[in-house]
């Protein structure tokens, strides 16, 4: 990417649920074998969408910035980490992953270090209690000042920047918050960016089988003369 242009980023979000497991299985090919005994791992269904899910947004969304086919993007896995782009080489891409429920995010950049988190808001759960775990005082008290009709919706904001900054793993350049009325959505990125990020709902269909090799040719048999 040259110096002066454009340095953007986009969310792309994607409904698992909503996905036939033939469908997102045909996507299975596209990992590389970590990845794929990874998968295999998962015990409950619901994870196993998640991960499978995440790392196809990330090669769809890295292709489309990178003008890569998202079947060569490589990703190279690390237990307890987010991955790494392998292959191609871009070294001032970046691209962060996250997940809540059945929603599956991926924010991609061809210029910056990103850091995304998703939380699914959830009503019925004891904020103050994860407030009390996840928060220090400062962030503790902000909370207890916020009114009661949104007071949920800011805990997870809040708890949302917290988890993307620490997925950036350095000072964020600028912050964007992108959520929906059923999530919160944060994106911390490495640098200034020219324009806010846009929010892209994608789906997918089911790749098609891989067409079938031609039948080996089969010699005459010789005559003797």
């Amino acid at each position: 990417m040259t110096a002066d242009a454009p340095h953007r980023a986009s969310v792309w979000l994607l409904d698992a649920d909503a996905l036939a497991d033939e469908t997102l299985d045909s996507y299975a090919a596209w990992l590389d074998a970590s990845e794929r005994e990874r998968l295999v791992r998962f015990q409950r269904p619901a994870r196993r969408r998640q991960f499978l899910g995440g790392r196809v947004l990330a090669r769809l969304a890295l292709g489309h910035v990178l003008g890569a086919e998202p079947s060569a993007i490589r990703l190279l896995d690390r237990p307890g980490a987010a991955p790494l782009l392998a292959s191609p080489s871009a070294p001032a891409a970046g691209f962060s992953n996250s997940h809540s429920g059945r929603w599956v995010a991926c924010a991609v950049s061809g210029s910056s270090k990103l850091g995304l988190d998703i939380e699914r808001i959830d009503a019925s759960r004891d904020i103050d209690a994860l407030a009390a775990q996840a928060f220090d005082a400062d962030r503790q008290a902000w909370l207890t000042t916020r009114p009661a009709e949104t007071r949920v919706r800011d805990f997870y904001g809040l708890w949302s920047r917290a988890e993307a900054q620490f997925k950036l793993d350095m000072p964020a350049g600028s912050v964007f918050e992108l959520s929906t009325p059923e999530l919160a959505i944060v994106l911390c990125c490495g640098r200034m960016l020219d324009k806010p990020p846009a929010l892209e709902l994608r789906t997918l269909s089911a790749l098609p089988p891989p067409a079938c090799a031609p039948a080996p040719t089969r010699s005459r048999p010789k005559t003797s003369s």
